[in-house]
């Protein structure tokens, strides 16, 4: 009998771990239909090793471009293209740490949840366009279809979000990375990890969460802040008002460091309230992945 109880109670928690996934993937929908629209995928001819298509030959193409086997079963010359290998390698990375659990209010998601939809939706609008994807996490796998786009969205949900996959990645070059975290680690250690990724010619997107009381600090009066992870000890604050001008004036100052290093590192940076339509998010985020500021 207690074998049977540890099982429900077993199964009813993970039953409750589960629930808010369906919830995000639905949402993850409805976001990548509405963009998808007019989208095309970026693949496209270059260099690379994947076949992508035979074409006439052009009086410009290097004799050794021509495939001499396909040629022959014709009577035209043909030349054989490789896919651009950079169009369809992108990574998805998920902080998982406890100040990612942050909502200022119950109608709002964690900046955890909001990040998981934000890249589900992405990834779900990039695999429509052909992409390779991953989740940079232990298994280091890129997958491709639906099947691969289900192991994605999986993952982004199930990962710990641990920061040592960011720090240690070891990625093919030119590939593509989507940080989605609140960057809240001081700058210079942001600035090591980013370092790190462009030796290996590694550029992407850092999608920044922040919950509205971190941007707008409503606090009055009494008000003990504590560290989510339980690390430091509270800072108890007598009167919040008296605070909130050097706060404002050290978010500032935590963002453009945040803007330049990203900028001097090959990434761009998109800041994202949790309280604003995710749409926005992903529409940036597509936005820099073809190009686009």
């Amino acid at each position: 009998m207690l074998k049977r109880d540890r099982f429900l109670t077993l199964r009813q928690a993970a039953d409750q771990a589960a629930a808010p996934f369906p919830a995000l993937m639905v949402e993850a929908d409805q976001i990548a239909a509405s963009l998808s629209v007019g989208i095309h995928g970026r693949r496209r001819a270059g260099l690379g090793e994947g076949f992508w298509q035979y074409r006439p030959y052009h009086h410009e193409d290097p004799a050794s471009a021509i495939d001499w086997r396909r040629s022959a079963q014709g009577d035209h010359v043909y030349v054989r293209e490789t896919e651009w290998e950079i169009a369809h390698a992108v990574w998805f990375w998920r902080d998982g740490r406890p100040g990612m659990d942050v909502r200022s209010t119950d109608t709002l998601q964690t900046k955890k949840d909001r990040a998981t939809l934000c890249l589900m939706a992405l990834a779900k609008v990039l695999e429509r366009g052909g992409e390779r994807l991953g989740v940079l996490d232990e298994t280091r796998r890129l997958t491709q279809g639906r099947a691969g786009l289900e192991q994605v969205c999986h993952g982004l949900y199930d990962s710990a979000g641990a920061i040592e996959p960011v720090e240690r990645a070891g990625l093919n070059r030119h590939s593509r990375v989507i940080l989605a975290s609140d960057f809240l680690d001081p700058p210079d250690v942001w600035a090591r990890r980013l370092k790190s990724l462009q030796k290996e010619h590694v550029s992407g997107v850092l999608l920044r969460l922040i919950d509205p009381s971190e941007d707008d600090f409503p606090f009055i009066g009494r008000t003990r802040f504590r560290d989510p992870s339980g690390a430091d000890q509270p800072l108890l604050l007598g009167d919040a008002r008296e605070a909130r001008a050097d706060y404002h004036a050290r978010w500032q100052r935590h963002g453009e460091a945040l803007q330049a290093l990203a900028h001097g590192h090959g990434f761009q940076l998109i800041t994202h309230r949790s309280d604003r339509p995710a749409t926005q998010a992903v529409m940036a985020l597509h936005a820099c992945l073809s190009g686009g500021r």
